[in-house]
């Protein structure tokens, strides 16, 4: 049973025509997948769709957008160039930080917005809401309102969304995973999601420079507070002796969770801005979303990110002792 009241959605979609999808910057495969998915849904009622994001996908999830439709903001199209269109709608966050450089597109419309997101983190965009946080992904969201809505897949959409639910479920081991989340990608599976082609695409297709990368920075984790703690960082120098990218970085703070003991972890990565991105998890009973919201940043309880400005060796600092608090608090 949804925790969501779909019905509003209809009626936007009944009453409107053409509508814009973003989502936040550096998209993951469900916001990219719930992107995709949302906008394969809308097609199938004859809508117009366009769809801008802030950053490109990495290279992992180049198989999303095969046919270019989702637009890079300042690459492929313009900020002027952007379309008027009757809806915007955000998915997989509703933090405004998170939406990058299309935020300034999204504000200065008047049009009527629409969030679909499962993040706790969240401002307040002037939307309707359809949120739940509880939810193991937003493409499961989005499988939702298509089953309220009447709306089946083709073997692409299914395979987006199937991308989208599996990865922000660690592959179905993390604890949002729940039945209805198996029963719905048994769906998406029925029509026509391959999960051994998608895992490939996602898992299977890294770079040398990535493999160096890795090999890298996981040779000097460290571990603290009893072996409860485990952290990498990713200096800039890192990047440029593996001609790793930024991308290269993305899943690597999972690693630090596979050490005996621990409880929590976080990877610092050095940005060219000068800022300092930190990817922070643990297991229940902690939360590490609480303590990423207090630095501006936000996501889940057990998963969640900020981008800190200042020196690096600083951010790391402020990002053990907030580990530490939330550690030693326990004992």
């Amino acid at each position: 049973m949804s925790r969501i009241n779909w019905a509003p959605l209809k009626n936007i979609i009944e009453r409107h025509e053409s509508f814009l999808i973003t989502t936040h910057v550096r998209p993951d495969a469900d916001a990219l997948g719930s992107q995709r998915g949302l906008a394969s849904l809308l097609e199938s009622f004859g809508k117009e769709v366009t769809m801008v994001n802030a950053t490109a996908p990495p290279a992992n999830l180049n198989f999303m957008n095969t046919d270019g439709e989702v637009k890079k903001l300042g690459n492929d199209v313009r900020k002027d160039e952007v379309p008027d269109v009757d809806v915007q709608i955000v998915v997989d966050t509703s933090a405004w930080q998170q939406l990058g450089a299309i935020r300034d597109v999204i504000r200065n419309s008047d049009c009527p917005r629409v969030v679909i997101d499962h993040h706790v983190s969240s401002d307040d965009l002037g939307a309707t809401e359809f949120k739940d946080v509880a939810s193991a992904a937003t493409g499961e969201l989005i499988c939702e309102a298509a089953e309220y809505l009447g709306v089946t897949f083709d073997a692409d959409a299914a395979s987006w969304l199937y991308a989208a639910i599996a990865t922000d479920t660690g592959w179905f081991r993390f604890p949002s995973t729940t039945s209805q989340t198996m029963r719905t990608c048994a769906t998406l599976m029925e029509q026509g999601a391959r999960p051994d082609v998608i895992y490939n695409h996602i898992h299977e297709q890294r770079s040398l420079a990535r493999v160096h990368l890795s090999s890298r920075v996981l040779g000097r984790m460290q571990v603290e507070c009893g072996g409860q703690l485990a952290w990498i960082s990713v200096t800039r120098n890192d990047l440029e002796a593996t001609q790793a990218v930024l991308a290269d970085t993305e899943g690597l703070v999972n690693e630090c969770l596979t050490v005996a003991g621990s409880k929590a972890a976080f990877i610092a990565v050095e940005l060219p801005t000068s800022q300092v991105k930190c990817s922070l998890r643990c297991r229940p009973p902690y939360n590490v979303s609480a303590f990423a919201e207090r630095l501006g940043g936000g996501g889940h309880r057990l998963a969640s990110g900020v981008t800190l400005s200042g020196e690096f060796s600083d951010a790391v600092e402020r990002i053990r002792k907030e580990f530490q608090q939330i550690l030693e608090s326990d004992n």
